[in-house]
């Protein structure tokens, strides 16, 4: 029986590895390799696998050589490590696994706020050093969700479910900003970016990185913060400026920032960001939990079988005009 043969940029969920290994013949890229070693291993296995899990940035001219590829699945949801206008140039077919991390990402939103709001890190601190007296201080320090606002920037799946949460669990108002505006339904006020930063305690950055939000949040709009108001980034690191971010914090325009993604990953160590006292940070993890890891691996497993096996035309496939040109397998 023809077995097709995917690469593994990186590890999946057992359960999904377990179903893939039933139909394919499945490899990996080595343990230990450096970008560049990565990279030239990548492009090597291109003449002979005819699918690719990625986790990882891609080469961006990966997809220019000679290839067998017939599908490319992106294990996660943002397309920025795969050079997608050139996988169409050449025929090949691109999927992501969107929503089923949204509720993942949404619960570190608020385990993020509630941390912010409660100043738990800080308070940890004073109790492990032994000043229990500190709790004299919790009335000045911290304080509730319910009743600030929540602007969210991105209105996908992750948006949707940050803002459910923020309204029906917290009763907190919400301002959404998202280039379809028309979709925000009237329980959410949407507005354009600053005046939702001026008429929001947390701000959250929830979109894709673009070429039209590459850099959207810099010292203009963060200028128009709300005094004291947190940002929250779980979208893609570089839509937001870091320099912009680090002097907003430093003139006390934002109370605190939360960011699990970065412009550069990983952070260097020279980056201000790192010794700022009421930053939070996280390695790029928000949509990472055992749930979230086997439902993406699944789907992207699944979808990849539904290429490769049976030649549909999976709804998550993000460009789904290749199905109508012939793939471009080896010119």
């Amino acid at each position: 029986m023809y077995k097709p043969r995917v690469l593994l940029t990186d590890p999946l969920h057992p359960d999904a590895q377990a179903r893939l290994s039933q139909w394919a013949e499945v490899e990996r890229i080595p343990d230990g390799l450096v970008r560049e070693g990565s990279d030239d291993f990548l492009r090597t296995a291109m003449a002979r696998v005819q699918g690719l899990v990625v986790r990882r940035l891609l080469p961006p001219d990966l997809f220019d050589r000679p290839h067998t590829l017939r599908c490319v699945m992106r294990q996660g949801v943002g397309l920025d490590f795969i050079p997608v206008p050139r996988a169409t140039a050449n025929g090949i077919p691109v999927g992501n696994t969107p929503a089923v991390n949204a509720n993942a990402v949404a619960e570190y939103v608020f385990a993020a706020l509630l941390a912010h709001a409660r100043q738990l890190a800080a308070f940890d601190q004073r109790v492990r050093a032994g000043d229990w007296g500190v709790r004299a201080q919790a009335g000045a320090r911290t304080f509730e969700l319910r009743g600030r606002t929540l602007g969210v920037i991105g209105f996908g799946a992750i948006g949707q479910r940050i803002a459910a949460i923020a309204h029906q669990g917290f009763d907190m108002p919400v301002a959404v900003c998202t280039g379809t505006p028309g979709k925000v339904p009237p329980c959410f006020t949407a507005l354009p970016l600053e005046a939702l930063f001026a008429a929001s305690d947390f701000v959250v950055v929830a979109c894709p990185l673009t070429p039209q939000t590459r850099g959207m949040v810099d010292a203009r709009v963060l200028a128009h913060a709300r005094p004291g108001a947190v940002l929250v980034n779980v979208g893609r690191g570089p839509v937001v400026r870091e320099d912009d971010l680090a002097q907003a914090l430093a003139d006390q325009q934002l109370g605190g920032a939360v960011l699990d993604v970065f412009e550069t990953q990983p952070l260097p160590d020279d980056s201000t960001l790192r010794r700022h006292p009421r930053v939070l940070l996280t390695p790029h993890l928000a949509g990472i939990t055992q749930e979230a890891e086997r439902a993406m691996g699944v789907l992207a497993v699944d979808t990849l079988a539904a290429v490769l096996l049976r030649g549909e035309r999976p709804p998550n496939i993000v460009n789904p005009e290749v199905f109508g040109q012939p793939a471009r397998a080896s010119d």
